[in-house]
């Protein structure tokens, strides 16, 4: 736990002193070669073109990242495991950050720059909404959360690096460039195993951010939505991030009234708003993280 905790911050810093290196350093190219060589060598019939083939090119570069993640986990009392969770986890996070992308979108004024830094921001397997529409970014901002941040962060912390870099792997395969080389089924079964992945973090973001928001809102929100059925959808999360900035709105919009005061208008305050809901999940993610930390220590 210790790791993660060290590794998730040191991912959040240098995404923020060095964006440029962080962003170039994460390249996964490699797999995009290794997936197309695949596709390119196996024949109608086999394991690789039927539900499950993604498991041929998950299996080899996890297996190395597990059998290394074993091994350095002793040696100078797990100082060296320590700093190669660091390097799988600031590797697998991203590829760009989050507030980075929203940042740019806020900071753009003309509607072309702004449409691109928007098409930034929207996970690549998800429509390309171009659009200030402020319900739908903050869908966006809460898809790419979990896709960029909270499933690796999840799956790290369950797995190790191997968990952090076995969805990377899936999210990748997903969607974008890597999905138009997958056949049909095999990117069936992937996507499938992605929803799988991520349904139980989307289910501890939105468990946290009724905690961190109005409760009720996004409690009322999430059941509508379908997310207490067991089906392997995370659309609840982007429907209660909905539900819980446009309350958050209100009561703004209210306390603003009751002290007689004109708000001051903000460009995109959905899209503000939605990334400080984030903020405020990862913290509380972090703070449960340390309390674990600090009780072992004590123990």
């Amino acid at each position: 736990m210790s790791i993660t905790l060290v590794a998730v911050v040191v991912a959040l810093v240098l995404g923020h002193v060095a964006p440029a290196l962080a962003t170039s350093a994460r390249q996964f190219h490699w797999y995009g070669h290794w997936v197309r060589w695949l596709s390119e060598h196996f024949s109608e019939g086999s394991l690789w073109r039927g539900r499950y083939g993604i498991a041929i090119a998950l299996l080899p570069p996890l297996i190395v990242v597990g059998l290394l993640q074993w091994a350095l986990d002793e040696p100078v009392y797990g100082l060296i495991g320590l700093l190669f969770g660091i390097v799988v986890l600031v590797y697998a996070w991203g590829p760009r950050d989050l507030d980075v992308d929203v940042e740019a979108i806020i900071d753009a004024h003309d509607p072309a720059g702004r449409r691109e830094a928007i098409a930034r921001l929207w996970p690549q397997d998800e429509p390309m909404v171009a659009t200030t529409d402020g319900p739908a970014l903050v869908e966006a901002v809460f898809r790419s959360a979990l896709r960029r941040w909270f499933g690796v962060f999840f799956w790290f912390l369950l797995l190790g690096p191997v968990g952090g870099l076995l969805y990377r792997l899936v999210a990748l395969a997903s969607e974008g460039e890597f999905a138009r080389h997958l056949p049909p089924a095999t990117l069936a079964g992937v996507r499938s195993f992605l929803g799988l992945l991520d349904w139980p973090v989307a289910q501890l973001m939105t468990l946290a951010m009724a905690l961190v928001g109005n409760f009720d809102t996004v409690f009322n929100a999430w059941r509508a939505a379908g997310g207490n059925q067991w089906q392997w959808e995370s659309d609840f999360l982007g429907q209660a991030a909905r539900a819980s900035v446009r309350s958050e709105l209100a009561e703004e919009a209210e306390e603003y009234a009751e002290e007689g005061m004109v708000q001051t208008m903000r460009e995109l305050p959905e899209l503000r708003d939605a990334m400080s809901l984030v903020w405020r999940i990862l913290l509380l993610w972090l703070a449960v993280l340390a309390l674990f930390v600090i009780a072992g220590w004590v123990s």
